[in-house]
């Protein structure tokens, strides 16, 4: 139990460079994830999310074993999956079992490709469930510019995106060009989860991607408080994982996720208490 809370040894490895990259990392995510978070929320996305993960795992495995940025291979194989999703379920009825097949044959080959991985074991483990010394200063960079070129793209298309998220069939009847945001969107929320991948791993990005943006929309139906409290929650959720991780020198994701699903249970009594059903589709206001 000591060495769980070693707020000593904490402070001193926080004085390490590959930590403050981390953290610095975990912060640019928090708010990635906490902008795009409540949009898969209300599109009812978490599903792909959790397939297009499996497949940015496959893409980093691939990278690991051809010795290339794993952050590369995660996006390109998150870019793929998104495509494949909207080539092969066009419609909503196929959708989750698209996602299905793709799930599990991307799980299956990102491990035959750790398999012929010959180098340290501690790389493996990282791909699926995080590692903090797996992010440098090209990884912070790559990180940003992804996210700087996500949420760019994201103001653009918000407010028609949205209004297709909300009532889609309103929206594709004022001219809103439903078919041509939805692989757009696909495509943004690939990228953001490819990198998530990295700080908490395929196995485990759901809790960063949907858990805090579905804590903010069990309190509150405008869209805007709804993204504000996602990137609050997430932030904390993945800043507080790393540092809480420091001490026992524990897999980021365990502490990420326990944050975020105590987060989600505070939020759930709140909802509770206040008599106030989950906002699964934000207003638009």
């Amino acid at each position: 139990m000591d060495k769980l809370f070693d707020f000593e040894l904490t402070a001193r490895v926080l004085q390490y460079g590959f930590v403050q990259s981390a953290l610095i990392a975990a912060a640019v995510l928090g708010l990635l994830a906490g902008v795009i978070g409540p949009l898969i929320v209300s599109r009812n996305m978490a599903f792909s999310v959790h397939g297009t993960a499996e497949l940015s795992f496959t893409g980093g495995a691939a990278a690991l074993l051809v010795g290339v940025n794993v952050g590369y291979g995660a996006i390109a194989g998150a870019i793929i999956a998104a495509l494949i999703l909207g080539l092969l379920s066009r419609r909503s009825a196929e959708h989750d079992s698209v996602i299905g097949v793709l799930l599990a044959f991307g799980l299956g080959v990102g491990v035959l490709l750790l398999w012929f991985y010959k180098g340290r074991a501690s790389n493996k483990f990282g791909l699926l469930v995080g590692q903090i010394v797996s992010t440098d200063f090209a990884s912070v960079v790559l990180l940003s510019v992804c996210t700087v070129l996500v949420l760019g793209v994201l103001a653009v298309m918000y407010r028609p995106l949205l209004f297709a998220s909300v009532d889609p069939e309103v929206a594709t009847a004022r001219g809103v060009p439903v078919r041509l945001l939805s692989p757009i969107f696909a495509v943004l929320v690939g990228i953001a989860t490819a990198l998530g991948v990295q700080t908490v791993g395929a196995l485990l990005v759901l809790a960063l991607m949907i858990t805090p943006a579905a804590a903010a929309c069990r309190i509150t139906a405008s869209p805007l408080r709804a993204t504000i409290l996602a990137v609050i929650f997430a932030e904390v959720a993945a800043v507080g994982g790393i540092v809480l991780s420091l001490a026992p020198g524990a897999p980021i994701s365990a502490f990420v996720t326990a944050i975020s699903f105590v987060i989600y249970l505070c939020c759930w009594a709140i909802s509770q208490v206040a008599g106030r059903p989950a906002a699964r589709r934000p207003a638009l206001r």
